[in-house]
């Protein structure tokens, strides 16, 4: 081999080890983990930061939260790589595994709720609505056209009963939050709305919603919990060590009055249920995002 050609070796060797010692070091200094929506973007890092600071202790690097204005942005901010980790509903890690290269490998229990969860639909009492069928020609809030206990298991239990969504309603918004269509039902802007049974709670405990006022008129079957889900290009030993600081998560507070027990693995089967119910509304996960 001449000279020549074997410095220009040498200098290939050595861009290809600075690229990778630089791409290394980038993302053992930070990791870009995103947050639900579900609420005030605010609240919801407030809620997390002991997990987060959990999280660095355990990982020793720095995570960074990030909450999109809605699901659809946490998914493109995956797919996008500017997101190695994120918090997601079921059904929007639905949508994030059929557009991006993503993997849910736990989800969260908590002191009051296991490994899955439940929609629920309510409406103030002086608005007489104590049923889904009391629902006909009432306004309604759901959260986010991606939210799964907010829009579609409430949807599909609509379409069961035997009511056309599109046209049973006098209006419909979709709020952005569980905690913004609970304060719609309290304030009276909507007569009902669907949100997730812990978020109501949260709602409850915060004083945004007066339980003596409020009744839950509708209940879901059991929804498996939302994910914490990585991009599946992640190096194999950042994943481990990722698992790992959440396999560690024990007795974390999380927001009002609220325990982190711990994370349980989870994989992608777990979601079939999810699948089979947006298939019901005949939705193309493609076209969704």
């Amino acid at each position: 081999m001449s000279t020549r050609v074997f410095n220009h070796a040498l200098r290939i060797i050595a861009s290809v080890a600075l690229a990778f010692i630089f791409s290394s070091v980038r993302a053992e200094d930070v990791l870009n983990m995103g947050l639900v929506p579900g609420e005030d973007p605010r609240l919801i890092v407030n809620d997390n930061q002991q997990l987060l600071d959990h999280l660095q202790k355990s990982l020793q690097t720095s995570v960074k939260p990030f909450v999109a204005t809605d699901y659809n942005g946490i998914i493109e901010a995956l797919r996008s790589k500017k997101l190695d980790i994120a918090l997601l509903g079921p059904f929007s890690y639905v949508l994030a595994a059929s557009v991006a290269d993503v993997e849910a490998f736990a989800l969260m229990e908590t002191d009051k709720q296991g490994p899955t969860y439940r929609a629920v639909i309510i409406a103030r009492d002086d608005h007489g609505v104590h049923s889904l069928k009391d629902l006909a020609g009432k306004s309604f809030a759901f959260v986010d056209p991606s939210s799964t206990s907010g829009h579609l298991f409430p949807k599909a239990a609509l379409i069961k009963a035997g009511y056309n969504p599109d046209t049973f309603f006098s209006r419909v918004i979709f709020s952005g939050g569980h905690d913004a269509s609970a304060i719609a039902v309290q304030n009276g802007k909507v007569d009902a709305a669907a949100v997730a049974d812990a978020l109501l709670d949260t709602a409850y405990s915060r004083g945004m919603v007066k339980q003596n006022e409020v009744s839950v008129v509708w209940t879901s079957e059991p929804i498996p919990g939302a994910p914490i889900v990585y991009r599946r290009d992640l190096p194999a030993d950042a994943k481990a060590k990722i698992r790992a600081a959440f396999a560690q998560v024990q007795n974390v507070p999380w927001g009002p009055k609220m325990t982190i027990k711990r994370w349980v693995p989870t994989d992608d089967a777990a979601y079939d249920v999810v699948r089979d119910t947006a298939k019901l509304l005949n939705l193309d996960l493609q076209k969704l995002k």
